[in-house]
């Protein structure tokens, strides 16, 4: 080989490995991953820390890399994690997990940050909340309502600080409210709220009412009559068919017992709440059943439960869940853009089916496609 030939022969292979390291490098899906690594909440970051690597794993391509920072939920460390991620070259970021962690986010506005979080309002725009939003659940609840010809339907909505969340969702659904009603959770003040919204006073003085109307009457039975009434609560119908209670754990059973109290029965009216999560707790109040709700898909969520079990001997959180979806997001849209074209995708109206089942995405929001399920007789049952 002469000197002229071995020049050409060196160029081309200098040419051709710059070409692929330049195609690899171009090639590389970068995710940030911000989540609390240390504080009280470092639990949470291990296991979605370790749900985004199995993500990866099941994935199965070389190209992906995931870079975690720590926010030890605090929104200054938040935002020194992301300008760290900035400086890598990074555009797009799963996380922070928490609302609170989002305050200074907008600064990064070279970054979009799918946070964990179900809150909506007030978010910085560079930010695309992921989370089970109410805006998910209240169209899924709206459908079964539409399904089983639900006319008049009220809402109980606790005095917190999610509460404009949930009237959020509520207009963005568009679902027929037939009351609205906002309630305080401290058990004193709960009993008297729930009497009024039922009317349980009057209920009850028409039964009293009506017992004593019968005794003082010469109506033939009235012994049987009396015996019969005798045996109830309440008299008087209701003006509403269904009741759903925007409420979670020992709030949400301390609300059911106290329209229990009230003589305002799940057998009768429909108990539906929120997405509980599967919480298996419910399971034991028999009293409250058949209750209600929307959630992600119960068969999705306990295949990835065994999935994560079997890989780090450990049961994953909810939370770990949407971070495994989100990176399977992430690779999705990737594969046809540019990362950095990723936060005008965003706006375009895109669908991804994941382990939660389908996410739909437009104007920098994502909302869920979500199954229903009730809970009677200790049993958990798909509605659809």
């Amino acid at each position: 080989m002469n000197s002229l030939v071995k020049i050409i022969y060196l160029i081309f292979l200098s040419f051709i490995f710059l070409f692929f390291q330049a195609s690899s490098a171009q090639e590389k899906i970068k995710i940030g991953l911000l989540v609390p690594m240390t504080g009280d909440n470092k639990e949470i970051g291990d296991s979605i820390i370790k749900a985004v690597g199995l993500a990866v794993k099941d994935i199965d391509n070389r190209l992906i890399e995931i870079y975690p920072k720590d926010t030890a939920t605090k929104a200054n460390q938040t935002l020194k994690s992301a300008f760290e991620l900035s400086e890598m070259g990074i555009k797009i970021v799963i996380g922070p997990v928490f609302y609170e962690s989002l305050t200074y986010l907008d600064e990064m506005k070279d970054l979009t940050f799918l946070s964990l979080t179900n809150k909506t309002l007030d978010l910085p725009k560079n930010v695309i909340s992921a989370g089970i939003n109410s805006t998910s659940q209240f169209n899924t609840i709206k459908k079964f309502l539409e399904n089983t010809q639900v006319k008049r339907t009220i809402f109980l909505t606790p005095i917190q600080d999610y509460e404009f969340e949930v009237k959020r969702g509520m207009k963005n659904s568009k679902i027929k409210i037939f009351r609205d009603y906002e309630y305080n959770t401290e058990p004193t003040k709960l009993t008297k709220q729930i009497e009024d919204i039922t009317n349980y006073k009057i209920r009850k003085q028409n039964l009293e009412d009506e017992i004593k109307r019968i005794k003082n009457s010469n109506e033939p039975n009235k012994e049987r009559k009396i015996k019969r009434l005798e045996k109830k609560y309440t008299l008087g119908g209701l003006n509403f068919d269904a009741v759903v209670i925007a409420d979670f754990d020992e709030s949400l059973k301390s609300v059911s017992t106290s329209l229990l109290y009230t003589d305002v029965l799940p057998k009768k009216k429909y108990f539906i709440t929120l997405n509980q999560w599967f919480d298996e707790s419910l399971l034991n109040e028999t009293d409250i059943q058949p209750l209600y709700y929307p959630s992600i898909n119960k068969e999705n969520f306990d295949n990835y439960k065994i999935k994560y079990f079997n890989a780090f001997n450990e049961d994953p959180t909810h939370l770990s869940l949407l971070s495994y979806d989100l990176v399977g997001l992430v690779y999705y849209l990737t594969l046809n853009s540019k990362a950095g074209d990723l936060n005008k995708i965003f706006k375009k109206k895109n669908s991804f089916k994941g382990k939660i089942g389908i996410f739909d995405i437009k104007n920098n929001k994502i909302n869920h496609q979500l199954n229903f399920y009730k809970i009677e007789d200790k049993k958990l049952i798909e509605i659809f």
